[in-house]
């Protein structure tokens, strides 16, 4: 028995080919569309027409941009496999991130206990030789709330960009983000108050919607939360007139950095939570 069902479409994100009645790719979990069509009968006829045009148009496509014409999923954008090989790099379980909010979640619950922890671990003032506060910076919280907003952030969009590219960018972003948004405090201000994971959770959304923002303008439907996602990041831009240690300045940089590596890394392949 032949059906419909051989036709195929190819995963936006990881380039292998799947049934058109399957809402998720199962090599990389990518959302392909919002329900399953409908199976056609046992006895339907077969649509060799309509398979061999769809073919046809991605043979000539080459770069696979054309859609598949009546197939079901048509709002979803046909393309070759081009960039299968990166996705090795995607995790399914998000270590790094977990660790991540761990170390900060702990130094939260140890400055409690020794609050001259949070002296060495922020920026306050002039570094002055303390280099290691340009990275611990990011694990610095003086405030419960601050603490609970940004730590979530980083648990949402570390997790996310952890499937989609691996533990390695997620260690680099937050990390960098932190040092970046501190020396630039630094350079700016005479005498900089720079903590907590506002820079670095800002570097993390921007990273994970640099791309989906990229596709929403192609036309490209991605079941993504930009919504949410765009709340969030509001929230976190107006940290810092709530909490002044949370500097705006290092805020804004981070999400600055996160949009650039986001753009950079869209065309490895990469697999959507």
């Amino acid at each position: 028995m032949t059906s419909g069902a051989d036709l195929f479409v190819v995963c936006k994100q990881c380039g292998s080919e799947v049934s058109p009645y399957i809402t998720e790719c199962p090599y990389c979990g990518t959302r392909l569309r919002r329900r399953a069509p409908k199976l056609p009968p046992a006895n339907a006829p077969m649509r060799s027409t309509l398979r061999g045009r769809t073919l046809a148009r991605l043979r000539r496509s080459g770069s696979g941009s054309a859609r598949a014409g009546g197939a079901p999923g048509a709002g979803t954008r046909m393309r070759t496999r081009t960039h299968a090989g990166p996705s090795r790099w995607a995790a399914e379980r998000p270590y790094a991130t977990m660790a991540l909010v761990a170390a900060s979640a702990a130094m939260w619950v140890i400055e409690r206990a020794e609050p001259t922890l949070y002296l060495h671990a922020a920026l306050l003032g002039p570094l002055r030789g303390d280099w290691w506060k340009v990275l611990t910076n990011g694990f610095a919280y003086v405030d419960g709330w601050y603490a609970f907003v940004a730590i979530l952030a980083v648990a949402i969009f570390g997790w996310l960009l952890e499937r989609r590219y691996g533990p390695a960018l997620v260690v680099a972003l937050f990390l960098g983000a932190s040092a970046i948004g501190a020396l630039l405090a630094s350079a700016v201000y005479p005498f900089a108050v720079v903590s907590g994971g506002n820079a670095a959770a800002l570097a993390l959304l921007g990273a994970w919607a640099a791309p989906e923002l990229r596709a929403a303008r192609a036309d490209a439907y991605r079941d993504s939360d930009l919504l949410g996602a765009g709340a969030l990041a509001a929230l976190l831009l107006a940290l810092p007139f709530a909490r002044p240690e949370a500097s705006w300045l290092a805020g804004v940089a981070g999400g600055l950095l996160g949009v650039a590596v986001g753009l950079g890394v869209q065309g490895l392949g990469s697999s959507e939570a």
